[in-house]
């Protein structure tokens, strides 16, 4: 059952469409303009370096707040599997910004999101997803490449460091944990599929924190 509840809650804060809210403020729907995507990259290219940063920080906090409220809720009668519980609730949180019901289950690819998870999972995740997505984003400047280089190196660290001992969880939960973080690393790589065959062929549109994005 916490497994359920922790999901659910994941999808309620993962509903808050950022990139959304922030157009229509700006008299725009973001969907219609871009990529379509309700995202922090499409939002930076329609809207500027500081909408492409506030929606990137509303994406990524959405998904730390849903972490923090099940540790506050589960941390003490659940200390066994905290992590577990926190994986199923950002899940939850991904899975709402993907795919929020009252916009058509069309929203983002959920990196902003799983930036998040990063940032509230364990701290020794974070080095290793700043230096993957910043490294591949400031020499090709392709965000996709750095998006799903983060989901792969956060794939294998999990993996080493559940079985290194790093979160204190039985073999069992360990796999359940694996297995989630899998899904969702198949999950990002399913919606950027447009843009890996983009990259394959070297037609991926570059990305950068100046005005190059509006030519």
């Amino acid at each position: 059952m916490s497994r359920l509840v922790c999901l659910i809650m994941g999808y309620v804060f993962g509903l808050f469409q950022t990139a959304f809210f922030y157009g229509k403020a700006h008299g725009i729907d973001i969907r219609e303009h871009g990529s379509g995507n309700s995202g922090t990259t499409n939002a930076l290219r329609v809207l500027g370096t500081k909408a492409g940063l506030i929606v990137l920080l509303g994406d990524c906090l959405k998904c730390i707040l849903a972490v923090c409220v099940c540790r506050l809720i589960y941390g003490d009668s659940h200390a066994d599997m905290i992590y577990l519980l926190c994986i199923y609730t950002a899940a939850g949180a991904i899975l709402g910004h993907n795919f929020p019901f009252y916009m058509g289950f069309k929203g983002g690819k959920g990196i902003a999101a799983t930036a998040g998870l990063i940032l509230s999972f364990h701290p020794s995740f974070i080095p290793v997803g700043v230096v993957l997505f910043f490294g591949a984003f400031f020499i090709t400047h392709y965000v996709s490449l750095g998006s799903l280089l983060v989901y792969l190196g956060f794939v294998i660290q999990i993996i080493i460091s559940g079985q290194m001992g790093l979160f204190g969880m039985e073999q069992k939960l360990l796999i359940e944990m694996y297995i989630i973080a899998f899904l969702l690393a198949v999950m990002a790589y399913w919606k950027h599929r447009q843009n890996i065959v983009r990259l394959i062929h070297g037609e991926e549109r570059k990305t950068y924190l100046t005005k190059k994005n509006k030519v």
